[in-house]
């Protein structure tokens, strides 16, 4: 690895996700944050001055950001000019987040994206590094289409699925066929807190849109393989989602029921959640949790309030595996939504691409 920190650049800066990537990348061992853009409405202000009012983390806004000026994400060849990649967390229509994060690559900006526009794109790498980072092959196909030579998107999956995806991939051997899945979501998932939606207080909401189909879909994605350049989705197992906003703060939780074609012993489930570890972990890259999956023996864990945290947000945890009446057996998983389901997978994911010259330091 090189001494010399990679220049990284936040689009999207401003809101919830652009937040909480300033609190991981304050002390970040290998990149630092140079670049600060969201819309023209914060264009040109401090980034204090831009979040005054809007700043949701618990933490204080670092010191070091305070004073830094906004630019324009539309302003491209400028922010390009002054990073070696960026993060992109805007909130913006499907089309016109293709149109910037496409825009950026073919500046010879490579993107790792927060955003769902391009998560389906078959050869745009949706990367969980302790799952599939072997899909970044797949780069080499996008920067064909985009004629560019460095430059390309890669995409952080949906946050909801980063609790039970994780724990499943670790039985895949066992031949899952079933999963019914329904997740319990924090408001930060929708970029608010109780402050700015008081409506959640003491309130549960059975519908947030577009969740159920990502959540059946990309870990199909996840799960596929790479032929011809391009990311074949899985065809099995076949996965019924059904997702609700819960008043909690952070924190999404997972209720799993699985089937399997050789249904494993309880023990051996145990065993190989207290035994995996993909790619990040080998690879020692910083934002790697250790262990990545933790399993509670007690009956009442996890809780969303006091294991959300987990391995700096970055673990995944799991509880309450028994049989079930339906299915083979069923559990509990839970992720912190922000950082393991938003900022910090993508900050790993750029610690892999780093790490393996995807994203080269620019002279």
């Amino acid at each position: 690895m090189s001494r010399q920190k990679w220049k990284v650049g936040i689009v999207g800066a401003t809101g919830m996700v652009g937040q909480r990537f300033l609190t991981l990348l304050e002390n970040h061992p290998w990149f630092d944050v140079t670049v600060l853009a969201a819309s023209s409405a914060s264009a040109g202000k401090a980034y204090r001055e831009a979040v005054q009012g809007r700043w949701a983390m618990t933490t204080p806004l670092p010191a070091k950001y305070a004073e830094m000026k906004v630019f324009s994400a539309a302003d491209i060849n400028t922010v390009s000019g002054l990073v070696d990649f960026i993060f992109c967390a805007v909130d913006m229509p499907k089309d016109e987040i293709i149109a910037l994060e496409e825009s950026y690559a073919r500046a010879e900006t490579p993107v790792v994206s927060n955003n769902s526009a391009l998560r389906m794109a078959n050869d745009v790498p949706m990367i969980i590094p302790e799952i599939n980072p072997e899909h970044a092959y797949v780069i080499e196909t996008q920067r064909k289409r985009l004629g560019t030579k460095v430059g390309f998107v890669t995409a952080k999956p949906n946050c909801s699925i980063q609790s039970y995806v994780p724990a499943l991939h670790a039985l895949k051997d066992f031949g899952i066929q079933k999963v019914s899945v329904c997740t319990y979501q924090a408001l930060s998932g929708a970029g608010k807190t109780f402050a700015t939606w008081p409506e959640m207080v003491d309130n549960v909401i059975p519908f947030i849109k577009g969740e159920e189909e990502k959540s059946e879909k990309e870990p199909m994605k996840i799960w596929g393989t790479v032929q011809n350049g391009v990311i074949v989705p899985a065809q099995t197992p076949v996965i019924s989602a059904q997702c609700l906003r819960v008043p909690a703060s952070d924190g999404h939780m997972a209720a799993i029921s699985v089937s399997f074609r050789n249904k494993p012993a309880l023990a051996e489930i145990l065993d190989r959640w207290a035994t995996y570890e993909g790619l990040a972990q080998r690879l020692n890259l910083p934002s790697a949790p250790r262990p990545f999956l933790h399993y509670f023996q007690e009956d009442d864990r996890p809780q969303t309030k006091l294991d959300r945290d987990a391995g700096n947000g970055m673990a995944i945890s799991i509880g309450r595996l028994r049989s079930d009446s339906l299915f083979d057996y069923r559990f509990v998983a839970l992720s912190h939504n922000t950082i393991r389901g938003a900022a910090g997978g993508a900050v790993l994911t750029a610690e892999y691409l780093a790490s393996e010259k995807w994203i080269p330091q620019k002279a």
